[in-house]
């Protein structure tokens, strides 16, 4: 990530300053110039290290001879090499010294760290704030007290602040930012703190300055040996500034590699939109629960059901690297339960109907999730991998059960939800040689209320069986078909809802759009109700999109 991590102090002798500073350095790229013989490019950097080393030694020794520095505004010697970290995947060296090595950097922290401690405060003078400009680059500045018993109010004002050219990386970053800084922070608080507590029990300072005497002569003497305090002598850490390059090295990783841009052969899919959207309201939430009062019991019930509802983001790796057997595949599903079996499950999926397995192999039933939940778009997928009871239908349309949960009445007679009990044979062991054949170690007993006809669509369906029943295209080719179905359906949703939710146009325009769309024929109350299913699976960008679009043209005219 091209940005740059500062920790800065407001010193009562000498102003902002800046402390300790970390920044990413990128290794150069070779060029065919440098291999005919050329100056080599790495050459020239290094010398303009050097050359910005000098600059910022000048610059520093300018500013000492104007006013020396004291302790508060020191945290490594001159001396000190500083400290350097590489990462072996990237190459990257992320260094950190008290200044930033180049003297263009040096003056655009130098002005974030003014502006993080004098004008640019949040309310209450501690928390996070975001300004910049594109000359000077855009900083996420957080400033925060740090309790000092010899200090003016006990207390002193640092800030540690994040520097890049990028305004929308920086702000999508925001969650990510403030949930790590504060964890920073609240280490050095708690650590000045103690000492803190320790200082007062042994010469309470406020005592001591109520009964002392106020003389003109003595107090900018006074206020000078106060004001000489390091940050290190506040938190009693012996490795403080070792920390913190960690900690500051660490988040520019982490940073650059949470959000990464990908080359798009065209306009995203609703199911990376959806992806992105719910990432985002998740690390939002988490943000909100651990700022919290008493969030934690309710962060940890919170972030448990986010887990639940977000299983199918995650790598089945660990599933599959388990014993026992699964479902692999559609293919293989469609095996295991029989054509006219699998035919009726899925369709029950497809129409937006709960789906519930019950048995208690749960890594079993969590298999067949994964294979049926690629049926659908991602936004139409609400997931409970396994629980101990019922859970209704608008919280979960995917729902594994242990096998002695009940299903409710209104539940088991009602015509949208389908029940698969799988149940175990009798003396039957589990074998290395077998386990993959779940036929012989299961027994599939599926029952619903449905009384309507499965067989004649949706149209999605009948195209689907055919790539199944086709042995002669592989487990892969399928799922490249299931993806351009998905598509290709996706498409008609996006025109559907254009034309009826948008647009607001009546049944008899509505059927015409169906029969364009090829959803009319054979199947087409099936397929109207999988158009309608999958209308709840849009993204919330792409909605937006649509009302801002309409909203713009029924303007236009006007104006």
């Amino acid at each position: 990530m091209n940005a740059l991590v500062a920790l800065c102090h407001f010193c009562e002798l000498h102003g902002p300053r800046t402390l300790f500073c970390t920044e990413a350095l990128h290794p150069p790229s070779p060029s065919p110039s440098s291999q005919a013989g050329a100056p080599v490019p790495g050459d020239r950097d290094r010398d303009g290290d050097r050359e910005g080393e000098g600059l910022t030694m000048r610059a520093n020794s300018s500013a000492t001879q104007r006013g020396e520095m004291c302790e508060g505004c020191r945290s490594l010697p001159a001396s000190h090499p500083g400290f350097v970290s590489i990462d072996d995947e990237t190459g990257i060296r992320f260094l950190s010294h008290q200044h930033p090595r180049q003297p263009q950097l040096f003056s655009v922290v130098r002005q974030a760290c003014v502006r993080s401690l004098s004008c640019e405060v949040c309310p209450g003078r501690e928390g996070p704030i975001f300004f910049g400009d594109e000359q000077h680059g855009f900083v996420f500045s957080h400033t925060f007290f740090i309790k000092d018993s010899l200090a003016r109010g006990f207390q002193r004002w640092y800030s540690i602040v994040m520097v890049a050219m990028d305004r929308i990386y920086l702000i999508n970053s925001w969650p990510f930012l403030l949930r790590h800084l504060r964890l920073t922070i609240q280490s050095l608080q708690s650590t000045a703190l103690k000492v803190f507590d320790n200082e007062q029990g042994v010469c309470p300072q406020r005592a001591v300055r109520m009964n002392s005497v106020f003389s003109p002569a003595v107090f900018p003497h006074q206020r000078s040996g106060n004001a000489a305090r390091s940050l290190t002598s506040l938190t009693q850490h012996p490795n403080l500034w070792a920390s913190l390059h960690s900690s500051f090295s660490w988040l520019l990783k982490a940073c650059g590699c949470r959000l990464t841009e990908k080359l798009l052969e065209g306009a995203p899919t609703e199911d990376t939109l959806v992806l992105l959207e719910r990432q985002t309201e998740q690390e939002e939430e988490m943000s909100c629960w651990e700022g919290a009062e008493g969030g934690g019991s309710m962060s940890q019930r919170h972030q448990s059901e986010s887990e639940l509802g977000l299983n199918f983001l995650r790598d089945d790796a660990k599933l599959n690297e388990s014993p026992g057997p699964k479902c692999r595949s559609l293919r293989h599903l469609r095996q295991v339960l029989g054509a006219a079996e699998f035919r009726q499950l899925v369709w029950h999926v497809l129409m937006g109907n709960q789906v519930i397995w019950r048995g208690a192999d749960s890594e079993l039933i969590q298999s067949a999730f994964t294979v049926l939940k690629s049926l659908l778009p991602v936004g139409c997928v609400r997931s409970v991998p396994y629980s101990a009871q019922y859970e209704e239908a608008y919280k979960c349309n995917f729902l594994g059960l242990s096998p002695d949960v009940p299903i409710p009445t209104h539940v088991s007679s009602s015509e949208f939800s389908v029940l698969v009990d799988v149940s175990s044979e009798r003396n039957c062991q589990i074998s290395g040689a077998c386990e993959d054949d779940i036929s012989s170690h299961y027994q599939f007993t599926i029952s619903s209320a449905n009384t309507q006809p499965t067989d004649r669509g949706p149209t999605l369906l009948n195209k689907l069986e055919v790539a199944l029943s086709n042995e002669n295209l592989s487990v892969d080719v399928v799922s490249h078909c299931l993806l351009c179905l998905k598509e290709e359906w996706m498409n008609k949703v996006k025109v559907l809802f254009k034309f009826s939710k948008v647009d607001g146009r009546g049944r008899e325009d509505t059927q015409k759009v169906l029969a364009l769309l090829g959803a009319t024929g054979p199947g087409e109350e099936d397929n109207v109700r999988l158009l309608k299913f999958w209308m709840t699976g849009l993204s919330k960008t792409y909605k937006s999109h649509l009302m801002t679009a309409v909203r713009g043209g029924e303007r236009s005219p006007s104006q």
